[in-house]
């Protein structure tokens, strides 16, 4: 991992005595303080076509706009977990849950979670120290980060079929918001954020626009924090 310099760590900690903190988070990432930053129709294209790779006839979309204690990702297995023990194949099955508002720190790997104090931020624990987590604990996640060991992390659940995506809209404000607490260039910031997405996580132009998606390709909807 990347080592973190002492000066960068302090500055982010103290940005967020100015401010930055989980309670803030509703105004980061409120649709009324957009940027003017669009995708650009490449990107627009890959959006739309990762839809497709919604499959089978049980077809749930999980609306995660808050940690909610990982409930975003549990019930995610739990729809898969339900649905075999009924006599369904993971083939005939497909969970997706939008990372956003909150939650949009749940797309993001161990390395930004770490230089960013992610734990802080949106309040979750390491069940191993205690103390703000500096790890994504719902990626793959050690003993005792979720209330049941059979549970999986979004990695085994990818794995299955299940489909994860995180909102850039949310993205955006969030590092934007960090870099002037910090007076570092926002393009920077975004840019890092983004090449730390998790693996097989799509980004998409908002959480909402994701949401609607995959209702129009048969998805139910199930709010999950």
């Amino acid at each position: 991992m990347n080592q973190v310099s002492s000066n960068t760590r302090r500055n982010f900690i103290n940005a967020m005595a100015m401010g930055i903190t989980a309670s803030s988070l509703s105004i980061l990432t409120n649709p009324a303080y957009a940027s003017d930053a669009r995708f650009i129709p490449a990107q627009l294209d890959e959006a739309d076509a990762w839809f497709k790779n919604i499959k089978g006839k049980h077809r749930i979309v999980y609306d995660g706009a808050t940690p909610n204690k990982g409930l975003p990702i549990i019930w995610n297995w739990a729809y898969y977990a339900s649905n075999n023990q009924t006599g369904s194949k993971d083939h005939e099955i497909t969970a997706m849950t939008v990372l956003r508002h909150g939650a949009t720190g749940l797309a993001y790997d161990n390395f930004i979670w770490d230089k960013y104090q992610l734990g802080t931020l949106m309040g979750i624990l390491d069940v191993s120290t205690q103390k703000s987590s500096i790890r994504n604990p719902y990626y793959e996640p050690a003993t005792g980060d979720f209330p049941q060991p059979e549970i999986d992390g979004i990695k085994n659940l990818q794995k299955r079929g299940a489909l994860f995506c995180v909102c850039d809209l949310a993205t955006k404000k969030l590092t934007g918001t960090i870099a002037k607490k910090n007076n570092v260039d926002p393009a920077e910031v975004y840019t890092e954020w983004i090449q730390h997405i998790l693996p097989g996580i799509q980004l998409v132009p908002s959480g909402v626009w994701a949401l609607g998606r995959a209702q129009e390709h048969g998805c139910g909807y199930i709010y999950a924090g």
